[in-house]
């Protein structure tokens, strides 16, 4: 019965369909194991898998499941549940999105494809995460709902965009995004009776990027099917979680609480959610009564959880930090992009979590520092915007070091801090005895603090200052003294401070300050709200009742802010206007009431207190905690802010007239305009600067068109190849086609017919087709009828868009109006106001549609060149912002939509001047080879070719040709511009006025080598027989040379120059040393050529010798053992002597035979 209830209070008048997005982990054999889908659902959600272990949370103390965005139109709840391999498909998951390492899971499954358009020599990686998609509606089965979706052709679209990193140095600043078709997968039900399809939803890749861990999930219908209105989610990774050796996934900051109490939250003060705007993964919140204790988000508060955090809790009372009480009570919180910071009584502690994708090394803490321990710190003070590639916090000091402000930098997870002004206390240097700091702002334009100073002039009486320091050059000065009373209004608006004014006899106690980089309005509140432009004039905003006192402020930062006072009464302020609306409690939020409870709203009920107000997308929402039927919860409500504003308006301007016997009630519409429209809006991404790819998942070869786990395998190594091409594509050497994918198919696109055929014979490889055309960047994206989220501007660029206003009566004044028949004026009207009208303008002009009852103006707004020197790509963008109001509308006018009333009437375009993101300077190697070799009629490549880099010759005149490359519209043109370099002359020769550069342009008259002495090329030593060569590492920069943008493109490379000359000196050693060996060897040929055949004789008759020596020896030896035994006799003694002669001169004449021969030869 409960469960019905909530589901009837889930929807109001519109559309009640409801996306429903969760995330499943990637099949690998480590996983968490699986749980059902009745654990994790419900009131409360635990998120860790300790349930496995027989924990269970209390169903009615935490916010989650079902319960934490019902009542609102057109919203859909958002699961992030995490499944094991073999679970993907069925029902049910328990983790949290905080794995951030590619996986190599998809690597079996491309090898199956071996006849597709994949390249098998690489090595595909896979996401950790899926995206698990289906929607719902109340009253009716979400399994049913999505069955009629699919089969009558629905399919979702999804958008993920990567949120910029802080740190610039680190990683490229780029807006990217990705589209994403999602897939439809049949769920892994046990027993599927004879229903066909069963239980489905659609997939998708979840992709993660290196230097981005907030990700925001749009996910839109194709236009088939039911009509279901776009929703946003936060997809953040969590850096804060572990996996334990069992397998559960366990906070690293403290333990997790699974049961509210009620004395946490029931009926205590609301706390102010502090947190660096659109860069925080997770948000943190204290102010839990008397416990060390934080809730928890990485999603904005749809789920959340109560940690106990694991610190010391000690506490340090001394002389110098008069603390009079101790407190377990967090007191102060600021989250940024991976670090936490806390105040409990005068400590300070931080923890930076893991984040692989942001750092480049492991800078997790792995547990809470303690910094200024020395210090008694009575508050933190959040700075809400990045700047040059660091974040930025206060603490204020109390006690010995009253009077400073310790300035604390986080970069990279790495924390510092320094004590301000450095040279004296703020006290001494505005002369005041006794003073301390109650807030600081820090202006990160001018680099500047602005401190609002406390100076205690008696007991009875005290005084506020605005002193301004300067980090650059350690000046304190004096910017704006607070009357000590109230202004006397009079009954107005607004009044301007001018020192002449009345006052009231109560006085003016500020509480804070708080400032909006966009429009340079400085805010101070406290029983009074002030209003700046300079810092140093103020306005004073009569509508707030100097009474209440505000506690603290929220701004949206796109021309909103609310601001809580101490009775938790909200009241609501737009920029522009000074009209100031309480909207809680008020008359038009008790209708809004009645209104839920007769449509049994599980949202509200009559105990019910507020934790915290904070701002997602331009939507102002409260985080309540609920008790109902004795069980308490936290949910995340919407406060309708138009609906509520329309309520007054409603209230406020009514009639009752008399119309014979009974009077008629009759509503005047206070809005000039009955319809206004943007016309004309320019393609986008030149201004937006959004980088989109389009990935549609693989054709799966079945006739039912059902994908398993297989082909979800292939799209995400598909996807996850696609963002690897991106990465890689911003090289030095500009390939022939400005496109990261042509890498990725170029030698594939001729056999794309074949692949076609392929698949349409069921014959593709592993069962899947890869469409080569649906993995593209997509340029050329049109525009929707209304303006940008925020638009960069370059120098000299202008932006314009038309406004179309259909008047409520007679568009025309009449003449007794105007004073004149033969003047066309119109009665609406349309003002613009600029934040830094010296750095911007716009020129707005007028067309009277006499016929249509209508006005048509054109805006168009420019950069006017003074206010930005050269930059990188993205770096140190100036803030600013354009304020498009029409006369009157403020409050007045409300378009209905079906999805609620929407405000018209005021246009907000927050605007970045600099260097625009996705624009570089491109080494065109394609086009100067084919220059090179006409003008030198030749080209010679080095010996070991690589087709990566070419080679140049040293000897041939170089003529080096660059390309200006918009990564974002695909707009790639040669340079025109002019660059220098250290290493090149040019014949036309033009140096920088420090002489410290050549100068060359599109027009010089080619490059000639140098390498003269004490250059790094001069004298290089060849390592072979073949020319020395040498590769430069080149810096080519238009800085100071180009006067035609903001951009300062700075591009380094390395060019092989292969040829290079010796130097004189060792050219001459080369050259002494080779004759010399040559010279050598001659002599040598020589003299062995006139010694050979002396030599030859030479050893002839040694040998000859030797041999007779031989000879006679042995002769001797024979005869003298031959007389022991015989006597010879005469005749035959003269015979042996004959014959001995004879052979001695035959041995005689042989050799000089021989020789004669040899010679001969």
């Amino acid at each position: 019965m409960e469960r019905r209830e909530e589901e009837r209070g889930r929807g109001e008048k519109g559309s009640s369909f409801h996306w429903k997005v969760r995330i499943e982990k990637v099949p690998t054999e480590k996983s968490a194991p699986a749980q059902s889908e009745e654990t994790v659902r419900g009131e409360e959600t635990a998120k860790g898998e300790q349930r496995s272990h027989g924990e269970k949370a209390g169903g009615a103390e935490r916010s989650g499941g079902e319960e934490r965005v019902h009542g609102q139109k057109g919203q859909g709840e958002e699961k992030v549940f995490l499944n094991k391999f073999e679970t993907v498909g069925k029902s049910g998951a328990s983790d949290r999105f905080f794995r951030q390492e590619p996986l190599d899971a998809v690597e079996r499954v491309f090898r199956m494809l071996v006849d597709a358009p994949i390249d098998p020599d690489e090595k595909y990686l896979g996401f950790p995460y899926y995206l698990k998609i289906n929607y719902s509606c109340e009253g009716e089965p979400s399994e049913a709902l999505v069955r009629k979706g699919h089969l009558t052709g629905l399919k979702p679209v999804v958008l993920v965009t990567f949120q910029s990193p802080v740190n610039f140095r680190h990683w490229k600043i780029e807006q990217l995004q990705i589209q994403m078709e999602a897939a439809p997968f049949r769920s892994k039900a046990e027993s599927c009776g004879s229903e066909e399809l069963c239980v489905m939803s659609w997939y998708t890749p979840m992709p993660i990027k290196n230097g981005s861990v907030v990700m925001h999930v749009d996910v839109s219908s194709n236009g088939l099917g039911p009509l279901i209105p776009k929703q946003r989610f936060q997809m953040n990774i969590n850096g804060f979680l572990k996996r334990e050796q069992d397998n559960t996934i366990q906070f690293t900051v403290g333990s997790e609480l699974f049961h509210l109490v009620s004395q946490y939250f029931f009926n205590a003060p609301s706390r102010p959610l502090w947190y660096t705007v659109d860069q925080t993964p997770v948000l943190i919140l204290g102010g839990i009564p008397n416990e060390k204790s934080i809730l928890l988000t990485d999603t904005s508060f749809k789920d959340l959880s109560l940690i106990e955090l694991n610190i010391d809790s000690c506490w340090v009372g001394s002389f110098y930090c008069p603390q009079a009480d101790f407190s377990a009570t967090i007191y102060d919180t600021i989250s940024t992009e991976s670090t936490l910071f806390i105040r409990q009584n005068q400590l300070i502690y931080y923890y930076t979590g893991t984040y692989t994708t942001l750092h480049k090394g492991d800078h997790g803490s792995g547990r809470w520092v303690r910094v200024l321990a020395n210090e008694c710190i009575k508050k933190l003070c959040p700075v809400e915007f990045h700047s040059n590639g660091s974040e930025y916090m206060m603490a204020l000091s109390t006690g010995k070091h009253e009077g400073y402000v310790h300035f604390g930098t986080i970069t990279d997870g790495r924390v510092s801090f320094k004590m301000l002004p450095v040279s004296q206390s703020v006290c001494e240097g505005i002369q005041a005895t006794n003073c301390s700091i109650i807030w600081g702002a820090f202006i990160e334009g001018e680099y500047k603090l602005l401190l609002l100073v406390k100076i205690v002039v008696t007991h009875t009486r005290k005084c506020f200052q605005v002193v301004g320091y300067d980090l650059v050059t350690d000046n304190l000065s004096i910017l704006y003294k607070l009357p000590e009373f109230i202004p006397d209004a009079r009954g107005l608006e607004f009044l301007m401070m001018l020192q002449t004014e009345s006052y009231t006899n109560s006085p003016m106690v500020p509480r804070g300050m708080s400032y909006n980089p966009y429009n340079n309005i400085l805010y101070i509140w406290g029983n009074f709200l002030l209003q700046s432009y300079d810092y140093e004039n103020f306005i004073y905003l009569a509508d707030f009742p100097k009474e209440s006192s505000i506690k603290y402020l929220v701004n949206s930062f796109r021309g909103e802010l609310v601001f809580v006072t101490e009775t938790e009464e909200i009241w609501y302020l737009l920029e522009g206007s000074y009209k100031i609306y309480r909207l809680i409690p008020s008359d038009s939020w008790e209708v809004h009431i009645s209104l839920q409870v007769m449509r049994q709203s599980s949202l509200y009920t009559s105990n019910e207190t507020m934790v915290t107000l904070f701002y997602e997308q331009d939507k102002l929402y409260q985080l309540m905690y609920l008790i109902s039927k004795q069980k308490g919860r936290l949910v995340k409500r919407l406060i309708p802010v138009e609906q509520l504003l329309n309520y007054q308006l409603v209230h406020n301007h009514f009639l009752l007239e008399q119309q014979g016997a009974y009077k008629t009630l009759t509503f005047t519409n206070q809005c000039p305009f009955t319809v206004m429209r943007l016309w004309d809006l320019p393609n986008p991404q030149s201004y937006t600067r959004q980088e989109r790819y389009r990935a549609l998942p693989p054709r799966v070869l079945g006739a039912s068109g059902f994908h398993n786990e297989n082909s979800l395998a292939v799209y995400q190594g598909l996807v996850y190849y696609l963002l690897w091409l991106h990465s890689k594509y911003d090289k030095p050497y500009a390939d022939p086609v400005h496109d990261p994918t042509w890498r990725w198919w170029k030698n594939k696109k001729q056999d794309q017919d074949y692949y076609f055929y392929l698949a349409s014979n069921w014959q593709s490889a592993g069962g899947v087709h890869i469409d080569m055309a649906s993995y593209e960047k997509i340029y050329n994206l049109k525009a929707e009828y209304k303006l940008p989220e925020r638009i960069f501007l370059d120098k000299g660029t202008k932006y314009s868009f038309s406004v179309f206003l259909t008047a409520r009566g007679h568009v025309l004044k009449t003449e007794s109006e105007i004073g004149s028949s033969f003047q066309l004026e119109s009665r609406l009207g349309l003002g613009v106001l600029l934040a830094d009208p010296g750095c911007i303008e716009v020129v707005v002009k007028q067309k009277i549609l006499i016929n249509r009852n209508s006005v048509l103006f054109r805006v168009t707004l420019g950069d006017k060149k003074l206010c930005f020197d050269q930059g990188i790509s993205g770096h140190h963008l100036m803030k600013t912002s354009m304020l498009v109001k029409v006369v009157g509308s403020t409050g007045h006018c409300f378009q209905n939509t079906h999805l609620g009333p929407r405000l018209q009437g005021n246009l907000v375009v927050p605007v970045l001047i600099g260097c625009p993101p996705g624009k570089r300077l491109a080494f065109d190697i394609t086009y100067t080879l084919e220059y090179n070799r006409l003008q030198n009629k030749h080209y010679f490549d080095c010996v070991n070719v690589d087709p990566e880099m070419p080679c140049f010759l040293f000897r041939d005149k170089f003529y080096p040709f660059f390309l200006i490359q918009d990564l974002v519209t695909g707009d790639s043109g040669s340079f025109q511009g002019s660059t220098d370099s250290l290493i090149w002359t040019t014949r036309n020769t033009t140096t920088t006025e420090d002489m410290a550069f050549n100068i060359m342009s599109h027009q010089s008259l080619g490059i000639e080598w140098l390498c003269l002495q004490n250059s790094p090329c001069h004298d290089t030593i060849p390592h072979s027989i073949f020319a020395p060569e040498f590769f430069f590492k080149v810096l080519v920069s238009n800085r100071g040379v180009d006067k035609s943008t903001y951009c300062d493109y700075q591009l380094i490379f390395l060019l092989h120059i292969h040829g290079l000359p010796l130097s004189s000196k060792r050219a001459l050693l080369f050259l002494l040393v080779s004759a010399s060996v040559f010279m050598g060897l001659v002599v040598l040929y020589i003299i062995a050529c006139l010694m050979w055949p002396l030599m030859v004789k030479a050893c002839n008759i040694l040998r000859w010798k030797i041999n007779n020596l031989v000879a006679a020896e042995s002769y001797y030896t024979y005869a003298s053992s031959s007389g022991g035994f015989s006597i010879p006799s005469k005749g035959s003694s003269k015979g042996s002597s004959k014959v001995s002669s004879k052979m001695s001169e035959k041995d005689k004449a042989e050799p000089e035979q021989t020789l004669g021969k040899k010679l001969l030869t």
